[in-house]
């Protein structure tokens, strides 16, 4: 099993002047670069390693190296910048003074087409990857449902993406898909079904969920014909794999995990998150004087949205 690693930091080596002014590049040798990656990570035999190769980076001297190790279903991507001398590494993060900080991660984040609540005009977006049968989850999801709502009704908006970690929850996949069935047929009730199962996690099981849930829900006018024949089918189950494939690509590899506007944060006590989203409340009132002051446009264009941070 991969060990998870999380990069709160960015962490360097100390590159050598004269790596960096390398204009020939040395050849890069794949199979040395993946036993330092395994070493490096904790990675075991187990764990199937593809590494891209080399391309330019924005930083002069140096090229960036994707790396993705799979077990399964489960995968951690990582970044590397190897300078000309192909023995020299960055391990961490790129970032833009004059750009947000996590716009490249918010590209990367689908919310159309997923289950939501509040204002779809909210400055402030929170993506959640969660699994139902995860008890960090049941906690997260009380305080998105309860103190969130509470305290921000219209500046916030939650969206909802399925992450079940198979390996360590029998049913949470099977939650996950009943889950699909139930918002694609009334988009309203998938709230009503997600609170419903955790609240009653404990008391659930692969055998009883598919029974109980329906009863929950059979006042709720859903046709349960049309129920039963979604969740037979193959298509939850291809929506829940995107799902799990853009956590991957985020490098989010357990649950819960948000993104409040783009900011990942690995589950979260309510006055951290509060202080997340005030944080980017602050934020979207300094940079929308910014823009008055530099004539950049008004805060809806392209350019305001990619400094405020808000949902596209």
């Amino acid at each position: 099993m991969m060990r998870t690693i999380f990069l709160t930091s960015v962490a360097f080596v100390i590159l050598m002047a004269n790596c960096l002014g390398t204009d020939t590049p040395a050849t890069f040798d794949k199979p040395a670069f993946e036993a330092y990656a395994r070493y490096l990570l904790l990675w075991g035999p187990e764990v199937k390693v593809e590494i891209d190769d080399p391309k330019p980076s924005a930083i002069p001297g140096l090229d960036e190296v994707r790396v993705r190790g799979s077990v399964d279903r489960a995968v951690q991507s990582e970044t590397f910048f190897v300078a000309k001398d192909r023995h020299t590494v960055v391990q961490g993060s790129l970032f833009d003074m004059t750009r947000n900080p996590f716009e490249s991660v918010r590209s990367k984040l689908r919310t159309e087409g997923q289950p939501s609540f509040g204002s779809a005009a909210a400055s402030v977006v929170i993506v959640v990857f969660s699994d139902f049968e995860c008890p960090y989850c049941k906690m997260e999801s009380t305080v998105l449902r309860l103190d969130l709502v509470k305290a921000y009704p219209d500046q916030v908006r939650v969206v909802f993406k399925d992450l079940p970690i198979a390996r360590m929850h029998p049913w949470a996949t099977q939650a996950a898909v009943i889950g699909r069935c139930v918002f694609h047929q009334k988009a309203s009730l998938f709230w009503t079904y997600h609170d419903w199962v955790f609240e009653h996690q404990s008391d659930l099981s692969l055998d009883n969920l598919q029974g109980k849930a329906i009863a929950s829900l059979k006042d709720s006018g859903l046709n349960e014909g049309d129920l039963d024949s979604c969740i037979k089918s193959k298509e939850p189950q291809e929506e829940i794999n995107r799902s799990m494939d853009e956590a991957a690509d985020l490098g989010v590899t357990g649950t819960p995990v948000l993104f409040v506007n783009g900011r990942m944060m690995l589950g979260a006590a309510w006055p951290t998150l509060k202080q997340a989203i005030e944080t980017e409340l602050d934020h979207q009132k300094k940079a929308r004087a910014d823009l008055l002051d530099c004539g950049c446009g008004l805060p809806d264009t392209s350019r305001a949205s990619m400094l405020l941070g808000g949902p596209r």
